[in-house]
């Protein structure tokens, strides 16, 4: 899914306005002289993305590289992070002492700007990489190395069979290195809640069962048993892998394990990072990382205020056409809890996603001129994580086309995943939501790797939440409940701004948060908890989303406004999609130049007098 047509730099050439005409001369404003694409620029922009996969095999292997690093890990030591930062910010330097961006192309511009922000946004932020948790149920890494072995190490011949193995064994050090790290944060007081370390001693044990139940080895087993090899070749590889997790990936998860239970018994009770000698600033930090925005926490715990407030005002609205009769928070216990919002086997719920997919796949190219064009799976999530991982999350293709979009749906408990919400969940994840958008993403080939294979969080998960609301006015969301579990979602976005600000700025409990989603939001208790327990351990990320569609919403209505009947969706997807991602600020500029060279287009051609040009 995913193609691309038209280039954003086209659209953002700045034509100013007409010069002077003589009386009675017909004329068109005179055509602006394009820069040349710098060759020099590009090369830097290369050799810096070289460079950054050198020290990533595991980045490599997400982009489909299969090279002598196949078997190895990434370097897990803060030495390793030092020398990439200081990589990328002498790279930085360097394009702004060589480049003039305003002699650059308006392509070879916006590329320059986009790292020139990159860069200080990491900047800023690297005084505070040991405010991470290495260990937790969102982002840990006992569960998301065997997740990367199952998923993204492909074996297509004994070569990369034996790549796996290598990393099997890798397990070892790279776990030891990291429960060693982890260990010393904790000496410094950065750990997680008491409440997050069962979570991962529940992933650790799921790892340290037996041989035969063991994920990691059983999808190891399954790869090689599709190779053309001979039976005993494939039972050697199989010994092998076996070998290599007991002698070394056992023992070192079985020392983290034993560091796990060391740091629950001291661990805080307190949620917020707020409680770090360097919280507040930290969180600062944070909330502009990912919103890109200068908002203060408190800003953003008001806008959340507000916005619960408007879309409650919309969920009335359905409560009056679905009929119900009594308050807004009996409504919410009426669709927490009738049984018929709920699918009852794993299966129904996921032939519902296919087919809402297939139908939303139909309508795309009546609003969008750029299609992805990866296929798109639709998984449960593995059993060995699906206690602790989130709801639902998507996994991008690689660029080669050998691994496709995933959308990944946490089914562990299917009363936590209503039927209401459903659809709204599948186009965010889906199309025309994640799916879509970095399936193009990956697809532009003609912009620099970084911004091909970066992000910024407010425009992609502000994409995704525009994509849900997109559904209704593509003509979807007809059962007004369904409708209901869209402001569901949205209201869930909404209410994200003020627990995440609750939690991390206001020295809010988990509790007091859980009370303040059940309060407001019509989702489950096991929904509740599990978002909650989220934004504890992902401080800031959870703010991104409700910010970054709030922005492409004000911009589409700016250009609706602006163009009225000239105004084409299907264009103001293409200049929102094709530039990649892009900090908030430059989206607005993309949009407002868009919407003056379609202004100029659309002028007719006139006879002016000198006098008409003031």
């Amino acid at each position: 899914m995913r193609v691309f047509p038209i280039s954003v730099s086209l659209l953002a050439l700045s034509l100013g306005a007409c010069a002077t005409v003589p009386a009675a001369v017909e004329t068109t404003p005179a055509p602006v002289a394009a820069a040349p694409r710098s060759a020099e620029l590009a090369a830097t922009f290369e050799d810096f993305d070289r460079a950054q996969l050198a020290t990533s095999p595991e980045g490599k292997a997400y982009r489909g590289i299969r090279d002598a690093d196949y078997g190895a890990w990434n370097d897990p030591s803060d030495a390793a992070e030092i020398r990439q930062q200081e990589h990328l910010q002498q790279t930085a330097a360097m394009i702004r002492e060589q480049y003039d961006p305003a002699t650059l192309s308006a392509e070879d511009r916006l590329s320059w700007r986009l790292f020139d922000a990159l860069a200080r946004r990491s900047a800023a932020a690297f005084p505070y990489r040991g405010n991470g948790y290495l260990f937790d149920q969102m982002n840990g890494a006992q569960s998301d190395l065997p997740a990367f072995l199952i998923n993204i190490h492909s074996i297509a011949d004994e070569a990369q069979a034996r790549a796996y193995i290598s990393r099997i064994a890798g397990l070892g050090p790279l776990l030891d290195a990291l429960t060693l790290e982890s260990r010393q944060r904790a000496s410094n007081g950065v750990m997680p809640p008491r409440w997050v370390y069962p979570y991962v001693i529940s992933d650790i044990e799921n790892l340290l069962g037996p041989a035969e139940q063991n994920p990691v080895l059983t999808d190891f087993a399954g790869k090689v048993a599709a190779l053309p090899l001979e039976e005993s070749a494939k039972a050697a590889l199989v010994a092998e892998a076996r070998t290599a997790w007991d002698s070394a990936a056992r023992p070192a998860y079985q020392r983290l394990l034993e560091e796990m239970r060391r740091q629950q018994a001291v661990a805080p009770t307190e949620d917020g990072v707020w409680r770090f000698p360097d919280g507040p600033a930290y969180y600062q930090t944070l909330l502009a990382n990912y919103t890109t925005t200068d908002l203060t926490a408190d800003q953003i715990h008001e806008l959340g205020l507000r916005e619960v407030a408007r879309i409650h005002g919309e969920m009335r609205a359905i409560m009056q056409q679905v009929g119900f009769t009594g308050t807004l928070a009996q409504f919410f216990d009426h669709t927490r809890t009738d049984p018929r919002f709920y699918h009852t086997t794993r299966e129904a719920y996921l032939a519902e996603v296919e087919q809402r997919m297939s139908a939303m796949e139909a309508r795309l190219p009546e609003f969008f001129a750029t299609l992805p064009r990866d296929p798109l799976v639709v998984k449960p999530v593995e059993a060995f994580r699906e206690k602790s991982a989130g709801k639902a999350f998507y996994s991008r293709p690689a660029p080669d086309g050998s691994r496709p979009g995933t959308y990944y749906v946490n089914l562990h408990n299917l009363a936590d995943m209503s039927r209401n919400e459903l659809e709204a969940l599948a186009y965010h994840e889906g199309v025309p939501g994640h799916h879509l958008q970095l399936s193009i993403q990956t697809g532009l080939g003609d912009v620099p790797p970084f911004r091909r294979f970066g992000g910024v969080t407010a425009y992609s998960e502000g994409w995704g939440l525009y994509a849900e609301e997109l559904g209704k006015d593509m003509g979807f969301y007809t059962d007004p409940y369904s409708d209901f579990g869209r402001l569901g979602m949205e209201l869930w976005r909404a209410a994200r701004l003020v627990v995440d600000t609750g939690i991390h700025h206001k020295r809010w409990s988990r509790e007091q948060a859980i009370q303040y989603l059940t309060d407001n939001t019509p989702n489950p208790p096991g929904d509740i908890q599990k978002a909650i327990e989220r934004y504890v351990v992902y401080p800031g990320q959870a703010t991104a989303y409700m910010i970054g569609k709030l922005k492409i919403m004000e911009l589409r209505a700016r250009a609706k406004a602006a163009l009225g009947s000239r105004f084409d969706i299907r264009a103001f997807h293409d200049v929102v999609l094709r530039s990649g991602p892009v900090p908030l600020s430059i989206l607005e500029e993309n949009v407002d130049a868009w919407i003056a060279a379609e202004r100029v287009r659309g002028e007719p051609i006139m006879r002016r007098s000198a006098n008409d040009s003031q």
